[in-house]
C-alpha cells in the first residue's frame, strides 16, 4: 500500500509555511489522539502516520527534499525505522512525548527541551520607573537621580548563592536538566525539578547573607538623562540596570516610563504648543500690540491686527518643543479670546450704547446672519 501525501496527512496545502505545518499537526494530534478514540482501532496507526509526516515537514532541509522527490528521498533507511523518518515502528509513548512538547512546551518553558529553564530562570526581571516632569523640563531636557529599590548581587558570595563563593553543583535529581519526565500510560509528562525548582543546580551550603539566592533587596540611587523633547509615553530604556538575575546570570533592564504635567499657560500637541490669550474688546477692535510668554522663559510681542475675533491664530515661528533626539523644533500658536467687558459703570453703560447707535455698518457678521433670518422667516411664510 502506497504511502499518503504527507501535507494530506496534515492537512494542509503543498508549499505550506512553518506556522502552517505547525498547526496543522497539532489539529491532527488532538484530532487523532487513541484516548479520544477508543472506537476507532485505526487511531495510532493514523496518529503515527501525522508524527512521521511532521517530522519529515518541520525540518526545512528535509522538506526541501521531500518536495522534491517525495517519499523516495527517504527511502533505504534514511529517516531510520525501516524507511519511517518519524520513527516507523518506534515507541509510541515516545512519539506523543514530541507532541507534548510541541503543544504545551510554551506553558513548560517556552518549547527549549533539555534544561533551557536554567538559562531563563537566571536572568533577573526587567524593572518599570514611572517619572513625571514638567513641561519646561521636557522642553530642555534634564539628568535626574532617581532611588529604585530593586535585587542586586549579594557581595558575601559574589552572586553565586553559595557560602564563600563556591560554584552550584548540578542537580542529581534531573542532572542539570531542570526538569523531570513521569510515563503515564500513552503520555510524558514533564514537570519542573522539585529538588532544584528547575535551575538545573544546588547549592550544598547556601550564602547565609543571601539565603542560596545570589542577590539581596536594596534600593538603588540611579543618575538618568531625560532628554529635550519627551512627551508623556516616552519610554527610556536602562540597559541592565533592572533586577540582578538569580546566582549570577544576567540583571534585567530598567524602563523609565515619562509623564509630562498639564501646564498652567501651554497646552502641547506633539511638538507645537498653544496659549489661550485673553483680550479686551477695545484691543480686538482697534489692534495693537501685546506680550505673550514663551516656554523657554522668554517673551515675544505679537501684534493684533484690528478687528480681530474671539479665536483668531497667530504663529510664532520655532517657539515651540524640541523634536526628540533632533528634527527641530516647533511652532507656538497664539489664540485670541476677546473678553467681554463686566460689572459696567453707568456712564460705561452709556457709552456703549451710543457707541452700539453709531455702530450699524461696524458688524458685517451679525448683518449678514439676521439677513440670513430674515430670508428663511420669509421663506417659511411663503
Amino acid at each position: 500500500m502506497s504511502k499518503r501525501d504527507y501535507y494530506d496527512v496534515l492537512g494542509v496545502a503543498k508549499g505550506a509555511s512553518a506556522d502552517e505545518i505547525k498547526k496543522g499537526y497539532r489539529k491532527k494530534a488532538k484530532e487523532l489522539h487513541p484516548d479520544r478514540n477508543s472506537d476507532n482501532p485505526k487511531a495510532e496507526e493514523q496518529f503515527k502516520e501525522a508524527n512521521e509526516a511532521h517530522e519529515i515537514l518541520k525540518d526545512p532541509e528535509k522538506k526541501a527534499a521531500y518536495d522534491r522527490y517525495g517519499h523516495a528521498a527517504f527511502e533505504g533507511g534514511t529517516g531510520g525505522g525501516g524507511g519511517r523518518p518519524g520513527g516507523g515502528q518506534g515507541d509510541f509513548s515516545s512519539a506523543f512525548s514530541d507532541v507534548f512538547d510541541d503543544l504545551f512546551g510554551d506553558f513548560m518553558g517556552g518549547g527549549q527541551r533539555g534544561g533551557g529553564g536554567r538559562n531563563r530562570a537566571a536572568r533577573g526581571s526587567d524593572l518599570r520607573f514611572n517619572m513625571r516632569v514638567t513641561l519646561e523640563e521636557a522642553f530642555s531636557g534634564l539628568q535626574k537621580t532617581i532611588n529604585v529599590p530593586t535585587a542586586v548581587n549579594c557581595t558575601s558570595c559574589e552572586g553565586t548563592g553559595a557560602d564563600g563563593g563556591a560554584e552550584p553543583t548540578n542537580c542529581p535529581t534531573c542532572s542539570g536538566m531542570g526538569k523531570v519526565r513521569a510515563q503515564q500510560g500513552f503520555f510524558t509528562v514533564e514537570r519542573t525539578c522539585p529538588t532544584c525548582s528547575g535551575m538545573g543546580q544546588i547549592i550544598k551550603n547556601p550564602c547565609k547573607s543571601c539565603s542560596g539566592q545570589g542577590r539581596v533587596e536594596k534600593e538603588r540611587a540611579l543618575s538618568v538623562n531625560i532628554p529635550a523633547g519627551v512627551e508623556t509615553g516616552t519610554r527610556i530604556r536602562l540597559s541592565g540596570e533592572g533586577e540582578a538575575g538569580m546566582r549570577g546570570g544576567p540583571s534585567g533592564d530598567l524602563y523609565i516610563f515619562i509623564e509630562v504635567s498639564k501646564h498652567k499657560l501651554f497646552e502641547r500637541e506633539g511638538v507645537n504648543l498653544f496659549c489661550n490669550v485673553p483680550v479686551s474688546m477695545a484691543s480686538a477692535a482697534l489692534g495693537g500690540d501685546i506680550e505673550v510668554p514663551t516656554i523657554d522663559g522668554g517673551r515675544s510681542r505679537v501684534k493684533i491686527p484690528a478687528g480681530s475675533q474671539s479665536g483668531r491664530q497667530m504663529r510664532l515661528r520655532s517657539k515651540g518643543m524640541p523634536a526628540l533626539r533632533g528634527g527641530g523644533i516647533g511652532d507656538m500658536f497664539i489664540e485670541l479670546a476677546v473678553e467681554t467687558p463686566v460689572n459696567l459703570t453707568s456712564r460705561q453703560k452709556e457709552l456703549l450704547k451710543e457707541f452700539e447707535d453709531l455702530s450699524e455698518d461696524n458688524n458685517p457678521e451679525s448683518k449678514s446672519f439676521f439677513s440670513t433670518v430674515k430670508s428663511f422667516w420669509d421663506g417659511m411664510k411663503g
